[in-house]
């Protein structure tokens, strides 16, 4: 018998039993869509978040001080230890670029004109660079020194007059008092600029640590900032302006490379721990033996999320593998039935001179369609599921192409692997017997 006439006369058998045959592929359709359509939303997760990290974010390397055993993300532990010095004396460093500190200061509400609205943690003091030119839609960065704010989208609009460039806004700051800042630039998104803030959209200010972190600090009479709030003051600001920044430390500061090459960046690393943790250093008289500097660049800091992710991916991919399991048991099962019905064709075909490898080949190819019927579908509705989800999330789709490769290889391989022993069955059939089956 050749190939054409066994997929002819499987195709047959299974048209016959449509119902039957589509139950029978169910396992194997809801397997593979489930693989595919959370494997998709991973690799869309995590291109969404990859692809939030500018190239110009890839050479900042992010900064604190902490428990080395202590668990958890960006800041985890973190202790305020750096002081304006050593920020100017690490930016001073020949491989490092910049370095600034940052800070969230906890606000009450922000008014634009007549109009307020209540914030609790959207005002971010840090170092000019921090926010890019290339991440600016409207406007420049603000100054060092200056009453001056950058603000996203989401800040700007939330009052019934948007926020134009030149407003001035009134901040209440945690504790009633207030201050003002004058709008310089508008971002183009109001996603977070870098893992310190997380990547979700919110409304946020930016404005420089010197003045605004400094006035707390000073108000706060401490040297850092309330509530575990973490500071920073951009290179150079030093202390001589008279604010109080000198008296302040830092809880997280953020140093670049000259460039994003790995080489850089670990140079760069090197040098700003190796200043901190010297004697030379301000941070140096709280670190003692308990507290140790940590850098790590955003791709880093997201690692963790990146191995939860996998860790899901691994978890739905079992889920999967015990669905394609039942979906192959489901194939076998169906296949001894079909043997069963049809012993008496059996018998007929090996009496007019078909071979047990006739035999084995048309029952074999039945159990690969049902396999094959099943890997189509289940990729069909893993590609839908996953656009769907994406879209409903609003990632950047992303197909991993492999695992549709996977599906129609796993689908095959289920159907060759459960319709081996009822085809076998059926080719050692004896025909004698099956022709007297009732």
């Amino acid at each position: 018998m050749n190939p054409l006439e066994s997929l002819r006369l499987s195709w047959r058998s299974i048209r016959g039993h449509k119902l039957r045959s589509a139950l029978t592929t169910l396992g194997i359709v809801i397997g593979i869509a489930a693989v595919i359509a959370f494997v998709t939303l991973g690799a869309s997760l995590q291109a969404g978040i990859i692809g939030d990290i500018s190239p110009d974010d890839r050479r900042n390397v992010y900064g604190w001080a902490a428990d080395p055993d202590t668990e958890g993300g960006p800041l985890a532990g973190a202790q305020p230890v750096f002081t304006p010095d050593d920020l100017e004396s690490v930016a001073a460093q020949p491989d490092v670029a910049a370095a600034y500190g940052y800070a969230t200061i906890q606000t009450q509400a922000i008014s634009n004109g007549n109009e307020t609205v209540a914030q609790g943690n959207g005002l971010i003091a840090t170092g000019p660079s921090y926010i890019r030119e290339g991440r600016l839609a409207e406007g420049r960065q603000f100054e060092r020194g200056e009453r001056e704010a950058v603000v996203n989208p989401a800040a700007a609009n939330q009052f019934e007059e948007n926020v134009t460039l030149g407003d001035e806004l009134t901040v209440t700051i945690l504790g009633g008092e207030r201050t003002t800042l004058e709008v310089v630039g508008i971002t183009d998104t109001s996603e977070g600029q870098s893992p310190f803030e997380g990547f979700e959209s919110s409304p946020r200010i930016y404005v420089p640590t010197d003045p605004y972190y400094a006035e707390q600090a000073a108000g706060l009479g401490i040297g850092g900032g309330s509530d575990g709030s973490d500071g920073g003051n951009d290179t150079g600001a030093g202390g001589e302006n008279g604010t109080g920044i000198g008296d302040a430390r830092f809880l997280a500061i953020i140093i670049e490379a000259d460039s994003a090459a790995q080489s850089d960046i670990d140079a760069a690393r090197e040098s700003a721990i190796a200043y901190l943790e010297s004697d030379r250093s301000d941070a140096s008289e709280l670190l003692g033996d308990d507290l140790e500097v940590t850098f790590q660049t955003s791709t880093e800091l997201l690692q963790q999320l990146q191995d939860v992710l996998a860790l899901l991916r691994n978890f739905i991919v079992g889920i999967a593998a015990i669905s394609l399991l039942v979906g192959s048991i489901g194939i076998a099962n169906i296949m001894l039935v079909s043997v069963t019905e049809r012993t008496r064709e059996i018998g007929i075909m090996k009496a007019v001179g078909a071979q047990n490898r006739d035999v084995l080949g048309l029952f074999l190819t039945e159990a690969v369609i049902l396999g094959v019927i099943g890997a189509i579908l289940g990729t069909g509705l893993g590609l839908l599921g996953g656009y769907l989800g994406a879209q409903y999330i609003d990632l950047p789709l992303v197909y991993p192409l492999e695992y549709v490769a996977l599906a129609i290889g796993v689908g095959i391989l289920v159907g060759i692997l459960a319709g081996l022993y009822p085809a076998w069955r059926a080719a050692r059939t004896d025909p004698i017997d099956a022709l007297r089956y009732e």
